[in-house]
């Protein structure tokens, strides 16, 4: 059996070995942000051997080499202000390194999010899929970019430390050198501690921000993912937080033990004041390091854990490639017919089963059913959102499966009951589907939809823009304007899924008077709960458990008295 703190490991590397693919491109950048840094730190530590010959100049009281000060003094301005440089250059290259970086990993992520297929949207929660984009990616590029600032300075700046310690004094440097793999040790069990808290926390703000999204009411729901995340992110926090002084205490002792130990050779004449106080400076640079550098590891736990959020997202399959002599469906005649369709979205749980349907051209399906029985999945199949499992789907005596997506989605109009409009004006969200159309085109769309009216009311009239998803109207009007959009195009297939459920009982009058026109010679599906509205259908299918249980018309259906008649009178009995 596997440890969890192995398979950790292993993801963590996994994870690690990714952004470094990324990073790839940018080598030459990196490149020279590096040799910024050891210049940089190259010159940080020259200032204390400058600093300590400054204070050898002072042998005693009234004893002081002015001259050789002052070349000293001067000597230390010029490298403080070549570091200055070098260090604003080498921030602007890994700035632009990082930035970079999240912009490929975020458009990547985004171009991914297109291809995915529908089942992949309908299993996580938008507000989850927006956080991996979003946030995740924010809380990587801020490890990134810390990694990059601090870890190759501090690397450096240990190495260089060393080196001009052991050419002071060796002894005191093997003090140093032994006391420092204590901080390592205290490091890496808090960094571990904190992936895993991190990991959490990047998982819980991703349901929150779901939830946030799709349930803003349910506000007992929110507050349960609040706590939760409150719980992780104190802990996140705790473990990060601990870090600091848990390595300081342990850099306080190695100052003292190099003070106590360089006051002794002191004393005996081993080393001179001077070097003492840059022995001293160096200990200083030389834990200053270890200190970002393990505050780099903590905020670098987070971002993995991040990163690894939007890896998932970028390795989930995309929706199966169209065949290379895929065919583009032109001028559709109407013509549909399903055989033996099987599909279910969970392998044990049977949907739809061994399904048998033929369409003529230009007839009025109407789709009727209780709740669950497969109505809404009927019409994912037939707009191929999903592939059947077993059988055929055929337009025009074409398999689906072999005709491109786009040729096969813009041959049908869809107005549903939850509408879709864009943060743009009226006019645009009307012409959505047929940019080109000439004014009076998109205002004679709208007079058939009995939209024109409210719109006219409106601010600016057709130059109003709406808020996003449509805020500033009544779910009435945003249905309108989707039926409008419908009569725009004028495809030749439609689907109505509860198209007027939102419309005042006088307008759904008018409106399907307006869609009795529209159908006229169109292969029409209409999805309804209200059977009033689907009685001149040309067929009714009822559906039941996955099944066309019944099919007829209005008047055939009753005759029956069977799943339907009993359907529409317990109906128009709850509507009495």
């Amino acid at each position: 059996m596997k440890h969890p703190s192995s398979d950790r490991q292993k993801k963590q590397k996994q994870t690690l070995k990714r952004i470094l693919h990324y990073i790839r491109p940018y080598s030459g950048l990196v490149l020279l942000s590096l040799l910024l840094s050891i210049l940089t730190v190259g010159l940080t530590l020259y200032v204390p051997i400058l600093t300590g010959r400054g204070v050898d100049q002072i042998v005693g009281e009234g004893n002081v080499n002015f001259d050789g000060l002052l070349a000293v003094i001067a000597s230390i301005v010029v490298s403080v202000l070549i570091t200055s440089l070098a260090q604003w250059i080498m921030n602007h290259i890994n700035n632009q390194i990082t930035y970079r970086i999240v912009r490929d990993l975020r458009v990547q992520a985004f171009e991914h999010l297109q291809e995915l297929p529908l089942s992949y949207v309908d299993r996580h929660p938008s507000g989850d899929l927006i956080s991996r984009i979003v946030t995740d990616i924010d809380q990587f590029s801020d490890g990134l970019l810390l990694g990059f600032t601090q870890l190759f300075t501090g690397v450096a700046t240990i190495l260089g430390t060393i080196l001009f310690m052991l050419a002071i004094n060796p002894w005191i440097t093997l003090i140093v050198v032994l006391l420092s793999p204590l901080s390592f040790v205290v490091a890496n069990f808090i960094a571990k501690k904190s992936f895993s808290m991190f990991k959490k926390q990047s998982e819980t703000r991703g349901e929150l921000t779901g939830f946030t999204n799709e349930m803003l009411g349910g506000i007992k729901v929110v507050q349960a993912f609040n706590d939760r995340l409150s719980e992780y992110s104190l802990k996140a926090t705790f473990f990060s937080s601990i870090t600091n002084p848990a390595t300081r205490f342990m850099y306080s002792a190695i100052y003292a033990g190099v003070a106590i130990s360089g006051g002794l050779l002191a004393i005996a004449g081993s080393i001179t004041v001077g070097q003492l106080s840059s022995f001293l400076s160096y200990t200083n640079q030389y834990t200053k390091p270890f200190n970002d550098i393990t505050s780099v590891l903590t905020e670098f736990q987070n971002s993995l854990a991040s990163a690894a959020r939007v890896f998932e997202l970028l390795d989930e399959p995309s929706a199966p490639a169209e065949p290379k002599d895929a065919v583009v469906l032109e001028h559709p005649r109407g013509e549909i017919r399903l055989s033996h369709v099987d599909f279910s979205y969970a392998p044990d749980v049977t949907l739809i089963k061994d399904l048998n349907l033929s369409v003529a051209p230009g007839q009025r399906i109407a789709i009727v059913g209780p709740t669950g029985c497969g109505k809404t999945t009927l019409i994912n199949l037939l707009m191929r959102f999903y592939d059947v499992q077993k059988g055929s789907i055929q337009v025009d005596g074409c398999d689906i499966r072999g005709i491109t997506r786009r040729s096969l989605r813009i041959s049908y109009g869809m107005v549903l009951q939850e509408t879709w409009l864009k943060a743009a004006s009226i006019r645009d969200n009307i012409a959505y589907g047929r940019p080109d159309a000439s004014e009076e085109e998109i205002i004679a769309a709208a007079k058939k939809a009995h939209a024109h009216s409210f719109i006219q009311r409106m601010p600016e009239g057709y130059d109003t823009v709406i808020a996003e998803g449509g805020g500033n109207l009544s779910q009435g009007q945003k249905q309108l304007l989707c039926i409008a959009r419908i009569m725009l195009c004028l495809p030749p297939m439609l689907i109505l899924d509860e198209a007027t459920s939102s419309i005042d009982t006088r307008t759904e009058i008018r409106i399907q008077r307006a869609f009795e026109t529209l159908m006229e010679g169109r292969t029409s599906f209409i999805v309804a709960h209200r059977l009033s509205t689907i009685q001149n259908a040309d067929r009714i299918l009822v559906m039941n458990q996955g099944q066309i249980v019944e099919q007829g018309t209005h008047e055939e259906l009753l005759a029956k008295k069977g799943f339907y008649f009993h359907l529409y009178n317990s109906q128009f009995a709850a509507e009495e």
